[in-house]
This record gives structure tokens, C-alpha cells and sequence, in this order.
């Protein structure tokens, strides 16, 4: 037409009507506000019927041509669409068509764009696109992995949100796989340990609560599984004498000889290999999901054994380990991950405890009595404190004249859950805790005082001695010599009125502190007896050299002497023993007190042989201190 120019076609140009048309709608509706008034022109013009047909209301004259918000839309890098309120595409751009692997951009319109991105594959995103089409909502975004025509997977962002003025909506598409990718390297990266590329702590527990909770809700399968808990005997030697860098490659020569095993144990099943996870250290975890039974978490352990004992050549370093494993198998239903580990870790205790380079499965009732000494050990300082001691006494008997000469003072723990407790529940506890010092200082003022008492309140009756344990560490770690000086002068009881019993593995063979407050305490006053003699050293020559004044013969000896109903002997070499022991202890001027005396017939026995005093149900379990009052004032 003459009076105009012919210019290069533009990317408008070349698109289809409708495409022009629907996009010039949404880049009007965008250019101008919603509410600008609308000339009588523009209603009656060509672009009122694509309004028309879409239900859009036209937007006021563009203040210029709308061929560049096309030009850009088409153009975009963005992949694109405009999707009508039915969810069907009303136009795409070339982005978008290369992402989705079609040719032609006009091929999507039509389509479902729910379909195309996969909008459907949950309920929560495809609630939430319906809102956004009814206007109800503002945007929708969600990440999607849509499949391209090449085979190839791609990660998108998906964006929908209206288009202003329109009752269309804007379709976005952003490619994060490269983004996708990076986040699964670092995941990985965090995820596995560097020496050994195995799952680390982290992945184990995230896999190991992700089994429990899918077990505790998914019927299928057996709801069982089990662990095998790895720590390597002897690899802090191996770190020492060899430097670390030999250290890390026995343990990556070790993931992998674990891996193999475990992965022939799910070759074997037909189902998943167990779960080999590094959880630090020397330590490594075999997770079995779906556990079979004990049976094969027991075959398991014994692969892995023979497995780490092999000889490992690491260039030129010959090297040889063993391995000590916890095994624990178990019902998902009502298992914690930190339950199952705690198992784990107390059983792998156990498997080192009974000589290492082994495996040891997981014993409830073990457990329950680790777990009652852990609670009697954590309780005890406590308890001193919240005075739940008691003491009792049992007396001790001249053999001679049947008289009451002292009673031995015996501690009691009158615990709040297990009831009453006999010192063998926790003095090896005390000893090992350390307060076994404040313990023991409680029993030797309780004692003393309950001696004076006595004294007190029977001015008429002999004074009777009070014997009181003594645990060797007393001797190390506090000063006995002050405490009982202390003692006495706070209670008022004469020193030859107090006996402290030690064993006789601690006093033989004392040397140094311990035998010089043996000596001191001896110098005040105070006797020294060996309690349980016979069962230890039993070294005389040494005695001959301690400030001893009382040996307590252990009660195996005298439960040798037993009669049949015509009173004669059925032991003689015990008899025999005891006797040369009597006889050896009177001529070191050391005076005998047997234990465990049972029968008048033991009694009258060790009368014969010379035994000083005796101590036993013959005469009166352990009481309480009203009754040895009651006995002193009979006598």
C-alpha cells in the first residue's frame, strides 16, 4: 500500500491469530490499570471478540502497540504459558515447547497444563492450583521432575499465579536441575564419611528412623529389625605405632570387606542389601530391615568376624585385627532408634567384656540387671545424704563361756524401689564410684555412737567392741587415721573398744600409706582385724610383720565341719587347716574368730581347736540395735 514501508517481520507478526490475540490480552491487561475507562472504540473493535470469547473483560486502548508484550513473551527464556480458568493452555511460548521436546508451541494449546506438569501427583499442590484458577489464591509454587521425549529428566520450578485484569493464569517453568544436582552433591558430601565413602552417623539414623517409622505403620513385611553393632579390638595401637594415615586405610579396607557381607546376605534374601554405615571411630553399624530372626543377624556377625581377621596387606604393612560386635534383633512395634542403639552399645560392652573378638546377642535380663546396678550406682551418693542406711549388728561370741564380747556392725540400704539390700548389691558399686569414703564414714560414726550407747546404758554389763569394715580404698583416699580420731572424740569411745576389719587380699602385701595407718590406728588403740583370712595370700610370714591383733577365718572352713548322726567327722582336713591356723595365730599372739557358725556341733568343734570367738546363726542373725540392748540385759 502506497504511503507506508515494509519493515522485517516481527516474531508477532509470524504467530498465529489466537496466539496475538490472547497474549496482547494479558500484556494489555498488565500494561494498563485494571480500571481505566474503556472507549466505545475499543469495544466494538476486532480484539473485543477474542475478549468476548474468553469471558475477559477489554482492557482501555494500549498507549502503544502490543506487539512488543508479545515479542517478549514469545521470546522469553522463561518457559511460559497462559492457561485459561478451565486449566487448558491457552498459548505457550518456544521456551516452554523445548522444555516439554515439542516442536511447535502451538501443539500445547489446547492441552491440560495439570498434565503437563504433573500438578496432580498430590493433593495438597492440586488443591491449591484449583484455588489459584478460581481466583482464590494468589500463586502456587511446587518443584516437579517432568520427563523429556530424549529420556532425560529435568527439575522445575513451577509457578502459577493470575494474570492482573484476566481471568487467565500465568504458567512459569525455571530448570533447577543443575541446582538440583549441585544440592544432591553436597547432600552426599554430608551424608558419607570421607575415608570409607560410607553413610555416616547422620544418614544411619535418618535411614534408621525412617525404617522404624514406615514398620510401624506398613503391615507388610516381617515389622522386624536387627543390628549388628561393630567396634574394632585394638585400633588405637594400630593409630599409635603406625600414624593415622595406615589407620584410615584399615578402615576403608575393613568398609569394604563389610560390604561384601553384606551385600551376600541380600544376594542370598533377594532383597536389599543391609545398610553398612561408619558411625565414627572405629565403630560401623550393619542395619538388617526386615530382619528374618535372630538366626540370620547371628549369621551375619559370624561372616563378619571371619571377615575382619583375615590378614589385611596395606603396602607392605601385614596387619591383623579382630572385631567385637552387639547384636540386637527385635519387633519395629513400640522400638525407639535411641532404644535400639542403647541395646546395641550395651550388648557390643558385653561382647568386649567377655574377651572381645566375638558377638554377643542382646539379653533382656542382663540388660535388666545392668540397668539395676547403673540405677543403684548413680543413687548412692544420694542416698547417704537422704540417710537411707541402716545398720545392723551380729554379735560375736566368746566360745569359751558363750558370753556376747562384740558385735560386727553390717550395712543396709533401705532403697525406695528394690526394698531392703545386703551390702553385696552395692559395696563393689561404692568401691568403684569412689563413695564407698562418704559411705564409710557414715558406718564409723553410726557404729561408735551406737557402741557408746550400749556402754551407756548398761553401766553394769562388760563393754562390747564393735567391729567395722574397712575398704581399702578408705585407706587410699581419705585420711582413716584423722576420721577415726575424729570419731572417737566426737562419740566418746575408747579406742580398744572399736575393730576395723579389712580383707586379707587388701592387707597382705600393703605397703607404704596403707601400712603406715594400719600402724598408727594399731598405736591409738584401735585393733586390726583380717576378715575372710584363708581365701587370699594366706602369707603367715608376712602377718608375723603386720599390726594385726584378729584373724576372722573365712566360713568355707567351717562349713567343713559337718557330723552324721553319730557325731562323727565327715571332713577331717578342713579340721585339720584350722587347727594348724589357730595354733600359728596364738603363737603370733593373734586371737581367731570363725564366721558362718551354723550347729552347736561346729561350735563345740572349733571350742577344741582353740577358737577364740564365733560369729553365725548359731547365735543371732543381724538385728537391729534394740536388740543387742535386749541381749546385754539378759547377760
Amino acid at each position: 500500500m502506497s504511503g507506508m514501508s515494509e519493515g522485517p517481520m516481527t516474531a508477532a507478526d509470524a504467530a498465529p491469530d489466537s496466539t496475538r490475540r490472547a497474549v496482547t490480552e494479558s500484556s494489555a491487561a498488565v500494561a494498563a490499570p485494571p480500571h481505566a475507562p474503556a472507549p466505545d472504540s475499543v469495544r466494538t473493535g476486532p480484539d473485543a471478540r477474542v475478549h468476548e470469547a474468553l469471558g475477559v473483560e477489554p482492557p482501555p486502548p494500549p498507549a502503544s502497540p502490543p506487539a512488543p508484550y508479545l515479542s517478549a513473551f514469545l521470546a522469553a527464556p522463561l518457559a511460559l504459558a497462559v492457561v485459561d480458568r478451565r486449566g487448558q493452555v491457552v498459548t505457550a511460548n518456544a521456551a516452554l515447547a523445548v522444555m516439554l521436546g515439542v516442536e511447535d508451541p502451538g501443539r500445547l494449546t489446547g492441552l491440560t497444563a495439570a498434565e503437563l506438569v504433573d500438578l496432580a501427583s498430590d493433593s495438597r499442590t492440586w488443591h491449591t492450583y484449583q484455588e489459584v484458577l478460581r481466583g482464590r489464591q494468589a500463586r502456587l509454587t511446587c518443584t516437579r521432575r517432568i520427563k523429556h521425549p530424549d529420556g532425560h529428566s529435568v527439575w522445575v520450578q513451577v509457578t502459577v499465579s493470575p494474570v492482573p485484569g484476566g481471568r487467565t493464569v500465568l504458567l512459569s517453568l525455571t530448570d533447577i536441575s543443575a541446582r538440583r544436582e549441585l544440592q544432591a552433591r553436597l547432600r552426599h558430601l554430608q551424608m558419607h564419611d570421607p575415608v570409607t565413602r560410607l553413610p555416616n552417623r547422620t544418614l544411619f539414623f535418618e535411614r534408621l528412623s525412617a525404617a522404624l517409622e514406615a514398620g510401624a505403620y506398613d503391615g507388610a513385611g516381617s515389622g522386624r529389625i536387627g543390628l549388628c553393632y561393630l567396634d574394632l579390638d585394638g585400633f588405637k595401637a594400630v593409630n599409635d605405632t603406625l600414624g593415622h594415615g595406615i589407620g584410615d586405610r584399615l578402615l576403608a579396607a575393613v568398609a569394604e570387606r563389610l560390604t561384601r557381607c553384606a551385600d551376600r546376605i541380600g544376594y542370598g534374601r533377594g532383597a536389599a542389601a543391609p545398610l553398612v554405615a561408619r558411625l565414627g571411630g572405629d565403630e560401623f553399624a550393619l542395619l538388617v530391615e526386615d530382619s528374618a530372626g535372630t538366626e540370620q543377624l547371628a549369621g551375619l556377625a559370624e561372616s563378619v568376624l571371619r571377615a575382619v581377621q583375615e590378614p589385611f596387606d596395606l603396602s607392605g604393612q601385614r596387619l591383623a585385627v579382630s572385631a567385637s560386635i552387639g547384636v540386637v534383633e527385635r519387633h519395629m512395634e513400640g522400638t525407639t532408634a535411641t532404644g535400639l542403639m542403647q541395646a546395641a552399645d550395651t550388648t557390643l560392652y558385653w561382647a568386649k567384656a567377655d574377651g572381645k573378638a566375638r558377638w554377643t546377642l542382646f539379653d533382656p535380663e542382663r540388660n535388666a540387671h545392668r540397668m539395676t546396678r547403673q540405677a543403684l550406682s548413680s543413687g548412692l551418693r544420694p542416698a547417704v545424704e537422704r540417710g537411707e542406711f541402716v545398720l545392723e549388728y551380729q554379735p560375736l561370741v566368746n566360745l569359751g563361756d558363750g558370753v556376747l564380747r562384740g558385735v560386727e556392725a553390717l550395712v543396709r540400704w533401705d532403697h525406695p524401689q528394690f526394698g531392703m539390700l545386703t551390702p553385696n548389691r552395692f559395696i563393689g558399686l561404692a568401691e568403684e564410684d569412689g563413695s564407698i569414703v562418704q559411705l564409710g564414714r557414715w558406718i564409723l560414726r553410726t557404729a561408735c555412737r551406737q557402741a557408746r550407747s550400749w556402754q551407756l546404758e548398761h553401766p553394769e554389763a562388760p563393754p562390747v567392741y564393735v567391729s567395722v569394715n574397712v575398704a581399702v580404698r578408705q585407706v587410699w583416699d581419705s585420711d582413716l587415721v584423722a576420721d577415726v580420731a575424729e570419731v572417737l572424740a566426737e562419740t566418746g569411745l575408747a579406742p580398744e573398744l572399736l575393730q576395723l576389719e579389712l580383707t586379707e587380699s587388701a592387707v597382705m602385701g600393703s605397703a607404704g600409706r596403707p601400712l603406715q595407718a594400719l600402724q598408727s590406728l594399731s598405736d591409738m588403740g584401735v585393733h586390726i582385724a583380717i576378715d575372710d583370712f584363708g581365701t587370699g595370700y594366706s602369707n603367715l610370714a608376712y602377718l608375723s610383720r603386720l599390726p594385726v591383733s584378729v584373724l576372722k577365718l573365712d566360713g568355707s572352713f567351717v562349713r567343713g565341719f559337718q557330723y552324721d548322726d553319730g557325731g562323727e567327722h565327715a571332713t577331717p582336713a578342713d579340721a585339720v587347716i584350722v587347727e594348724a591356723m589357730v595354733q600359728l595365730a596364738h603363737r603370733l599372739g593373734l586371737t581367731v574368730t570363725a564366721e558362718c557358725v551354723e550347729t552347736a556341733a561346729q561350735a563345740a568343734r572349733l571350742r577344741q581347736i582353740g577358737c577364740d570367738t564365733g560369729q553365725g546363726w548359731l547365735y543371732s542373725r543381724p538385728v537391729a540395735p534394740d536388740r543387742i540392748s535386749a541381749l546385754l540385759t539378759a547377760s
